[in-house]
């Protein structure tokens, strides 16, 4: 029995490539898409159904931010202007190391879905200390979150070194085990924080449990020099002796990359998640988008943490990868509207092996679903809606937003989460960090 019914302005599915549907509704029925079809065809086979009226709306399937790191969202604007290295040694890990708990990371992962429900996200990949709160969090809130804990080589708030992280992160694997809405996955954080037979191990599981990996790669030219110059290897040939490349791998950054690396990265089925804004803000590099896509290489997109960014506002990272990935091939048509909206839903739905489930408007796949608003200045006159969606506001413009048929986002306000409550536990959180700093 269809429960609901959307009747859209227009819809893009994402699946079939390069379509736009006008005057379309979408059937939704135990939190799935039971049918897409021509309104007035929907009014007649569907009488009598609740319905909501979409009809000044661009609706698609909810954004994936396919790497982050939630909690960091506390850390927002903490640290500017640094090289990545400056950054992290000398201001995120120390601060992180005297504030980082589970109280922190389920506040911190709050705040962050907050904002991203609000600007069309319904689905995040997360890799910090302390991910049962995040797993937390994100069931409480209703979204979709793939876990990567992490692993380094060296103790931190959440560990003593890689085999308690891995205890804890098999642990948490199966406290999820079957959830259809958490799914977690391994994080070794950096080829130059963690051991090859830490690696070795990660790899060992992964294949074991047929778990996904995400890790940090060629994030700077100072990254591969350095790995060269103790090893003899870059970090992606050093990855593939030890077995870690695969199609379970989510590379994220590869700014610093060659020609070699990306035959490396194709033949091996990886996937690359591609941070703009956060690879700008640090001057990492420029990750080559289109020399990876035409290589065949599924390329998603991430936000990163806040605390590089500084939002979790995926559109904007939309933009920012179109504008940036036609500046880098120096070529106009790289990464046209279509091709960054799939970048932000199918491709990361693939990066996470959740594809079946999400990542389009089909039927059969869950209802996560995000509409966003045309009847505003910056969004008329409409000629081109994926282009709209991509080149103007559009995350300040998401009204309305659905996970598994459930409404997270009801005309800009959120439905489960109390909005003050979570500015209030910013607040506070920021001004003990603040205290501690003085």
């Amino acid at each position: 029995m269809t429960d609901t019914l959307l009747h859209c302005r227009y819809i893009i599915p994402v699946i079939p490539d390069n379509t736009v549907l006008e005057h379309h509704s979408i059937a939704i029925a135990n939190g799935a898409i039971t049918d897409i079809l021509p309104r007035a065809d929907a009014e007649i086979k569907y009488a009598g159904v609740a319905t909501i009226e979409l009809d000044q709306h661009i609706v698609l399937p909810g954004l994936i931010n396919a790497h982050g790191h939630a909690a960091m969202s506390l850390l927002r604007s903490y640290a500017n202007d640094l090289s990545l290295k400056d950054w992290l040694d000398n201001h995120i890990w120390p601060v992180e190391a005297r504030w980082v708990s589970d109280a922190f990371v389920f506040d911190g992962t709050q705040l962050a879905i907050g904002e991203m429900i609000k600007s069309g996200t319904t689905c995040f990949s997360d890799m910090y200390f302390f991910p049962e709160a995040a797993a937390r969090a994100a069931m409480d809130a209703g979204v979709r979150c793939q876990v990567a804990f992490p692993i380094f080589e060296f103790p931190c708030n959440w560990g003593s070194g890689p085999q308690e992280y891995l205890e804890k992160g098999l642990a948490l694997r199966d406290q999820y085990r079957g959830s259809e809405r958490i799914k977690v996955a391994f994080g070794p954080h950096a080829p130059y924080t963690v051991g090859n037979a830490s690696l070795e191990k990660v790899v060992m599981l992964a294949e074991e449990l047929d778990a996904n990996i995400q890790i940090h790669l060629h994030e700077t030219a100072f990254e591969v020099e350095s790995a060269v110059k103790e090893t003899g290897m870059r970090p992606v040939e050093r990855l593939r002796k030890i077995g870690l490349l695969s199609p379970r791998a989510q590379c994220v950054h590869m700014t610093a990359i060659n020609n070699n690396d990306i035959e490396t990265i194709s033949t091996n089925g990886c996937h690359v998640i591609h941070c703009p804004e956060s690879n700008l803000k640090l001057a990492s590099g420029f990750c080559p988008v289109d020399t990876l896509q035409k290589a065949g290489v599924n390329v998603a997109l991430g936000t990163d943490g806040a605390a590089s960014n500084d939002d979790l506002d995926l559109f904007a990272e939309l933009r920012s990868a179109a504008l940036l990935a036609k500046a880098v091939a120096n070529d106009p048509t790289a990464l046209a509207a279509h091709a960054a909206v799939r970048m932000a839903t199918i491709n990361g739905a693939r990066a996470l092996g959740m594809e079946n489930l999400i990542g389009s408007i089909e039927t059969g796949k869950q209802a996560d679903i995000t509409a966003v608003r045309i009847n505003t200045l910056c969004a008329q006159p409409l000629y081109d809606p994926p282009s709209s969606l991509v080149y103007t506001s559009s995350g300040s413009r998401v009204s309305d937003v659905w996970v598994g048929g459930k409404r997270l986002l009801n005309d800009r306000q959120l439905t489960t989460l109390d909005e003050n409550d979570l500015l209030q536990r910013a607040i506070s959180w920021g001004e003990k960090i603040i205290a501690g700093k003085n």
